[in-house]
């Protein structure tokens, strides 16, 4: 048995947890990364470069290893990465990691993918996914819809916009529901998974399903806020989060993710295979939540 595994992005958000989830159980990690300069001794985490030009070195870099752990994606397109630049990345990634002699992949992708899709993000999840299937090799595939938790952004930034916002909007009727599920719950579900020989699809999701309208209204009343919290028509929501991701220097909010989570898919009819609740975690959390902003971009490209 090999004693080491691979994680995309171990210094990231996702790839951070399951790293940390890894390593608790006394494997080793080695990661694959585009930011090393993040590492530190302290880490105890093996540094690879993530480049996707040279999969020769990535498949060296993969060799001997038990499991790849692949979070790696992009939110939106920014550059010249855009989601077909992903899909085509990943596909090399998989190959790489096929040619090391790698035993199992297990892949984070996200609730609802299609190749029918309208949105791009969607279709570019499911287009990965299939290219995992196509390989043949041992995998699963988590399909998570919000993330929670550690220095997670969207919740974290929703209230930082109910401390210091007059008025937030939400688009629609905001009754839409979502599945957040907590961070670490989806790095033991993927451990899980690594351990495990089936190939297998699960739907990462906690236990507590609100509708987004009733998310935001949890948040105001942890944090204290006095934000009016109005109904706005669907179609400014794209635009109000154009102008306040202008003022942030940051991608607050595309107008794929608003209208994807509308039309419900941040949500599954399935049963919760995580356990944290994001209502307790929040009550948890309500004297830091949104002290500080998440710069996306500034985590990520700057």
């Amino acid at each position: 048995m090999t004693d080491f595994d691979v994680v995309t992005g171990a210094f990231s958000y996702s790839g951070a947890a399951i790293a940390r989830e890894l390593q608790a159980a006394g494997r080793r990690v080695r990661t694959l990364t585009g930011h090393p300069g993040r590492a530190s001794a302290a880490d105890g985490i093996e540094v690879r470069p993530l480049d996707f030009t040279d999969p020769a070195a990535l498949a060296q870099s993969m060799r001997g290893a038990g499991t790849l752990y692949n979070t790696y994606w992009v939110r939106f397109a920014h550059g010249d990465v855009d989601h077909p630049v992903a899909v085509a990345r990943s596909r090399v990634l998989f190959q790489a990691a096929v040619a090391a002699g790698v035993q199992r992949i297990v892949h984070v992708s996200i609730t609802n993918p299609s190749a029918d899709s309208p949105y791009p993000y969607f279709r570019g999840k499911a287009a990965v996914e299939q290219a995992l299937r196509d390989l043949r090799v041992s995998h699963a595939v988590l399909r998570p819809a919000i993330l929670f938790g550690g220095d997670g952004v969207l919740i974290n930034n929703i209230a930082w916009l109910l401390r210091h916002l007059p008025v937030f909007a939400v688009g629609g009727t905001g009754e839409y529901r979502i599945r957040p599920i907590h961070v670490d719950d989806l790095a033991r579900l993927a451990v899980r998974a690594g351990n495990s020989a089936a190939s297998e699809v699960i739907d990462a999701v906690g236990p507590e399903r609100p509708t987004f309208l009733a998310l935001v209204q949890t948040i105001k009343a942890a944090v204290g806020s006095r934000s009016q919290v109005v109904r706005v028509p669907g179609a400014l929501i794209p635009a109000a989060g154009r102008l306040l991701g202008l003022a942030l220097r940051d991608t607050l909010l595309t107008t794929e993710e608003y209208r994807a989570m509308a039309d419900g898919l941040a949500d599954t009819d399935g049963p919760a295979t995580g356990e944290t609740a994001l209502s307790q975690w929040i009550a948890d959390h309500e004297d830091t939540l949104g002290r500080v902003y998440a710069n996306e971009l500034t985590r990520h490209f700057r």
